[in-house]
């Protein structure tokens, strides 16, 4: 196993960092500015799905490179995930994670859409939107909760991260203690240089 991975650790987790913060920031910031700026209830969701659609492609870039990361360190730390105590079910929960923060981040984009296109005053969106009509206001409150799922879910998948670290850590740590050991002890006098000395 490789002991450094710095292009495919570097890729985790930048792309992990810009999907959590972005998504938190999206809940935070661009929601509760719409709130306050929007005035009625269609003009909110216009402002809110507006921020949210500009962001949506860096947003899935930055899963794709968080994904492309993951994949790097996992085939690199196979032979660690199948021997190491705990690395296989570490591993498992993160995968688990972060299926589930993909399918509500997909979710909460769906569901954006609707609001986007019925908050709309654009004649072909609206065109569309009756196409598919839907309840604004439950589709409205379903996005909230999705939107505040995907910061959830990554932030989980920080945590495991920061486990992964630990873990990977204190497997190289051990290898490296023994060596030390071996080439200290190389250095010490043997029982015939001790009975020599006597």
């Amino acid at each position: 196993m490789s002991e450094r991975n710095t292009l495919m650790r570097s890729l985790h987790d930048l792309g992990l960092a810009a999907w959590f913060g972005g998504s938190l920031m999206g809940a935070v910031g661009l929601n509760g500015a719409a709130e306050s700026q929007g005035g009625t209830r269609t003009a909110t969701a216009r402002i809110s799905s507006s921020g949210w659609a500009k962001w949506t492609p860096v947003n899935a870039a930055a899963i794709g490179i968080h994904l492309f990361g993951s994949g790097g360190m996992l085939a690199a730390d196979a032979p660690r995930v199948a021997t190491q105590q705990g690395a296989a079910a570490a591993t498992l929960a993160k995968t688990v994670v972060t299926g589930a923060a993909l399918a509500v981040t997909a979710y909460s984009r769906v569901l954006g859409k609707q609001v986007e296109l019925a908050s709309s005053d654009d004649p072909e969106d609206a065109e569309k939107a009756a196409k598919h009509p839907i309840d604004t206001d439950k589709a409205q409150r379903r996005l909230v909760y999705a939107q505040w799922a995907v910061p959830a879910l990554t932030g989980c998948l920080v945590v495991l991260s920061a486990l992964h670290g630990e873990q990977q850590r204190y497997a190289g740590h051990t290898p490296g203690m023994w060596q030390r050991v071996r080439s200290m002890s190389s250095h010490m006098p043997s029982a015939s240089d001790w009975y020599c000395a006597r």
